[in-house]
């Protein structure tokens, strides 16, 4: 069974910092479009940022230059610096892993681990 697992999460105040981190003991992160999601309360599923094999980043503008997706290949690990956060961030994030060497949306993920809560306290 294919294992993604993220960490990170928890409350913090307007204007802090987090890192969210993503790991699989089953997946080879290096082999996959690897991305970030978010869910709030009510709300569909967003997609937050994107990191292709390639490197190459894309961003939802609402986290543009505030966060920035990075991953470790010798750790297969995907990680999402979110900075200057806001209470509008405040939702359930979600990695996940794609086949597709494009940055689709969530139905283009096959994999995907049980989310970390994110809580922007104002």
């Amino acid at each position: 069974q294919v294992q993604v697992v993220e960490s990170g999460g928890g409350l913090v105040q307007a204007g802090g910092s987090l890192r969210l981190s993503c790991v699989s003991s089953s997946l080879t992160f290096d082999d996959y479009t690897m991305a970030w999601f978010r869910q709030a309360p009510g709300k569909g599923r967003e997609r937050v940022s994107c990191n292709f094999r390639t490197g190459r980043t894309l961003y939802a503008d609402s986290v543009k230059d505030r966060f920035t997706i990075s991953r470790d290949n010798a750790k297969n690990t995907l990680y999402l610096q979110m900075n200057s956060l806001e209470p509008d961030d405040t939702a359930m994030y979600y990695c996940a892993a794609s086949v597709y060497g494009y940055c689709g949306d969530s139905t283009d993920f096959g994999y995907w681990g049980q989310g970390t809560q994110v809580t922007v306290s104002s």
